[in-house]
C-alpha cells in the first residue's frame, strides 16, 4: 500500500497512518552500536573465507561496523596499526597459517595494551585458549559459530563486563 495504512472512521472519513503513529512497543538499541549512536568497530581475523563472512553477518546485522579483515597473523597487526585508535575489538582465529593468532595476539598486546581481542577456536584448542587469556585476551568463542555466543561474548567485552 506505500507510506501507510488508511483508517476509516464511522462516517466514511478516513485518516491515513505512517509508522510514526505506531511505536514500536519492542524497540531495542543494536547491540552493536555505542551510547552516543556510533557503531563499533571490529577487525576480522580468519584464514577460513566462510568464517569471516559469518561474523561479518552476525555483527553487521546487530549494528557493529567492520573496518576490516585478515587472513594471518602478520596481516592482523598490520590493519590494527592501520586503523588504530579506530578498531574497538579484534575478533582473532587461533590457528592460521602463517603466524597464529596467539603470537599476533601478543604483538597486538604489546603494541596496545588496552587491545580487546576475542579468540575464536576449534574445540580442542584449550591449551591454546588458556596462553591465550595469559597473553591479553579477553574472551573467546568456539567454532562452530553460534550467533547467540558471538554476540553474548563480544559484548560482554565491548562494555566491560
Amino acid at each position: 500500500m506505500g507510506v501507510g495504512s488508511a483508517v476509516c472512521g464511522p462516517w466514511g472519513v478516513c485518516q491515513v497512518k505512517t509508522k510514526m503513529d505506531f511505536p514500536s512497543i519492542n524497540q531495542k538499541t543494536a547491540e552493536g552500536v555505542a551510547p552516543g549512536g556510533k557503531p563499533y568497530r571490529i577487525l576480522i581475523v580468519d584464514d577460513s573465507m566462510f568464517v569471516k563472512k559469518q561474523l561479518g553477518q552476525i555483527l553487521t546485522s546487530e549494528g557493529f561496523e567492520v573496518v576490516d579483515s585478515a587472513s594471518n597473523g602478520e596481516e592482523a597487526i598490520e590493519k590494527y596499526k592501520q586503523h588504530y585508535p579506530q578498531v574497538d575489538l579484534v575478533t582473532m582465529d587461533i590457528t592460521m597459517p602463517g603466524m597464529d593468532g596467539v603470537t599476533a595476539l601478543e604483538r597486538i598486546v604489546a603494541f596496545d595494551k588496552d587491545a580487546r581481542v576475542v579468540m575464536v577456536s576449534a574445540l580442542g584448542k584449550q591449551d591454546l585458549v588458556k596462553k591465550s587469556f595469559l597473553l591479553g585476551a579477553k574472551n573467546y568463542i568456539v567454532k562452530p559459530l553460534d550467533r547467540k555466543k558471538v554476540l553474548e561474548r563480544i559484548v560482554r567485552v565491548i562494555k566491560g563486563s
